[in-house]
């Protein structure tokens, strides 16, 4: 019987399993799709489809570096103990020298890697570690230089919070040290330049409502909004925040000292912005002994 991209995609969809599994199935089974389903399972290539519908908010960031150009991954799973998985750890590094040649995720999990595509290497993982994992993001810097920065590193080159500095100018060892000031202060963006120009309209609002609360005449809250959206954005915006390792200079100020200039920086820090199901550490223990 022939094999049609239809069947397949049935397949997939109904197991999770890879596409080149899905074809192999159906072709051992000559296009029966309960067979096919049965010898994925019979293989350990359909667990993936039971555990897709848990929250991964787990994981770890991994970094990569390569001629100029920085890329960092965020790979979830549904608990820290994964993240101290060597096997885990392992595929978390393929996947950001990978990423290295890629522009985003879509992209990065249609890669190539050891012979298979990224996703399906991802699926086969999920099978044999017992847990949902996904590549949430990817997001890259470039520049004449790049550092990157591990915060709470598992392994070389991974851990909770990965951080991309791109600097115009040679580095001096300032390039680490921006980084590990973006992986405290987590700036919303490089410059006022970059913010969105509704978020400041926002804040302005809210600064002028604040004011109003004052009873102080118009022209005096004019005044007082221009001073309180300076300090809005010195805590904002990278390049106007306060320098961690000297305070007295910004970091703009800093680099510039340093013969530098920053023209882009990445943070990634695992879980931002997932909701995640509180459980107990009995139940979690519980929940991965189970599969």
């Amino acid at each position: 019987m022939a094999i049609t991209a239809a069947m397949v995609k049935e397949l997939r969809n109904t197991t999770g399993a890879g596409m080149m599994d899905a074809k192999k199935a159906l072709t051992e089974t000559d296009g029966d799709m309960e067979a096919a389903v049965d010898w994925l399972r019979t293989k350990g290539l359909a667990k993936a489809a039971k555990k897709s519908g848990r929250t991964a908010a787990e994981g770890l960031v991994g970094v990569a570096v390569k001629d100029g150009t920085a890329v960092a991954v965020e790979v979830n799973s549904e608990t820290d103990f994964v993240g101290k998985n060597a096997e885990f750890q392992e595929m978390v590094s393929s996947f950001a020298g990978v990423a290295l040649d890629v522009d985003d995720v879509d992209a990065l999990k249609a890669a190539a890697l050891d012979g298979k595509s990224v996703e399906e290497v991802l699926t086969s993982k999920i099978a044999t570690i017992g847990e949902n994992m996904t590549i949430r993001r990817m997001a890259k810097v470039t520049g004449e230089t790049v550092v990157s920065y591990v915060h709470n590193a598992a392994a070389d080159g991974m851990g909770k919070i990965g951080v991309l500095v791109a600097l115009n100018g040679a580095d001096n060892g300032i390039g680490k040290q921006i980084a590990m000031h973006v992986a405290a202060a987590n700036p919303a963006s490089l410059s006022e330049a970059d913010l969105d120009p509704a978020e400041i309209e926002k804040e302005k609002t809210v600064q002028m409502d604040i004011a109003r609360e004052s009873g102080k005449p118009e022209a005096v809250i004019e005044k007082m909004i221009v001073g309180r959206m300076k300090k809005w954005l010195s805590e904002v915006t990278l390049v106007n925040q306060a320098f961690v390792v000297n305070p007295d200079l910004t970091v703009q100020e800093a680099a510039k000292e340093a013969g530098v200039e920053i023209v882009g920086f990445v943070r990634l820090e695992v879980g931002e912005g997932i909701e995640k199901v509180e459980e107990d550490f009995a139940a979690e223990v519980a929940k991965t002994m189970n599969g």
